[in-house]
Formats: C-alpha cells, structure tokens, sequence
C-alpha cells in the first residue's frame, strides 16, 4: 500500500507525535504510574459525559474500599469505566482482534454494575439512539439510523 497526498501526511504526524510520546516516557521514573493514573483520569472525564460528580480523590478512596466524598453509584460508574479500559488493553495486548465481540466484553464490564446494568450489558443497541428529549420525536439530535450490513 503506498501512502501519498493528505493521508501521507497525517501519517508522518502521527508517527511524530508518537515519537514525541516515546521520547517523553523516558524520563518519566515509573511509566505504569504515570499511566495508572492517566487511565483513571480520562475514566472521570469519561464518565462525566453521563453526569457523574466523582472525583479522582473519591475513586482512589473507592479503590482503597474507603469511602468516597460522593453518591455510591458515581464512584462505581467511573470505576467501571476503568475496569472496562483496562480489559481492552489486556485483550489487545494478548493479541484479541479490535471485533464486535471484543466491543460486547468492554459494553458487559462498563455496565456489569451500578446505573445501567439493567441496560443489556454486552448488547448492541436494537432501537435508535438519540440525544436530549425523551424520545427521537422530541430529541436535540437523532443521528441517522445505521443500515444494516
């Protein structure tokens, strides 16, 4: 395959920023500490787009079984939301195809307990999604339907 025009480009960029990455995880003294951490920020940050009001204090505690500054189901929400990346990233690791079944295991563990567990954990949706409103008729947005393949 041979790569020219805009997609070339972007490639080079990716490859540099990469470099840049690898560069810069050199210096850091303990890499798995560095990424302990980033994995459990963008969970928060993640989660946030559902409306939870954890923090990462309130899932380190939550972590160690103390208990959190916030309601119960937020903190166990972000940490699905962890236990849900960092099975990904085992199964891709250990050679696991990026497939709708790895995307079914990560749905199962991110909703395996708390708030949406009742939600068909490990399902694709079979009905239209939407945003704001209480149904597509009255909804913000309502993506085009996706058409079966």
């Amino acid at each position: 395959m041979s790569w020219t025009g805009p997609p070339q480009v972007l490639l080079e960029r990716a490859l540099l920023a990469l470099g840049r990455l690898d560069s810069v995880a050199t210096l850091l003294p303990d890499p798995h500490l560095f990424l302990y951490a980033y994995v459990r920020k963008e969970a928060l940050l993640s989660s946030q787009i559902e409306g939870t009001q954890s923090s990462l204090s309130d899932l380190l505690l939550f972590e160690l079984e103390e208990a959190p500054g916030v309601p119960m189901d937020d903190v166990v929400e972000v940490s699905n939301y962890v236990a849900a990346l960092e099975h990904g990233l085992e199964r891709l690791k250990g050679g696991f195809p990026v497939s709708n079944r790895l995307i079914r295991e990560v749905h199962a563990k991110l909703l395996s307990r708390g708030r949406g567990s009742d939600k068909l954990p490990g399902e694709f949706r079979r009905s239209q999604n939407w945003i704001g409103g209480t149904r597509p008729g009255n909804a913000r947005f309502v993506p085009p339907p996706q058409v079966p393949s």
